[in-house]
């Protein structure tokens, strides 16, 4: 189960892509954000999996989806789906953002280098 202090309400996304991934010149397949910190990172599916390293990395455990119309949170330590509080706007990326993203930066073959 997660704690009250893995939620902080107020705080507000890092961005509108995987910070470590726009920061490396990397690519994502579905983003992530962190529900105590509000980092953006990429899931589990992606080539580098940066949320659950940064889950780990901070000791921030629960996530929800920043994708578009997916509202649902999850906590790594449990493996299982959370509940948690409406987070701060904008809950998703921007509509008209490449899925997979960022633009000019998927490979052709991306399908084959998801986990």
């Amino acid at each position: 189960m997660a704690a009250e202090d893995d939620y902080d309400p107020e705080a507000v996304p890092s961005g509108t892509g995987c910070v470590e991934c726009l920061a490396s010149g990397g690519w994502w397949f579905h983003l992530r954000r962190c529900a105590r910190c509000g980092h953006v990172g990429c899931c589990d599916s992606s080539p580098s999996q940066h949320a659950s390293q940064h889950a780990a990395d901070a000791g921030h455990p629960v996530i929800c989806s920043f994708e578009p119309g997916e509202d649902w949170f999850w906590n790594y330590v449990t493996e299982k789906y959370a509940y948690g509080p409406a987070l701060a706007p904008p809950g998703h990326h921007p509509l008209d953002q490449s899925v997979p993203g960022p633009a000019g930066r998927v490979p052709p073959d991306w399908d084959e280098h998801l986990h």
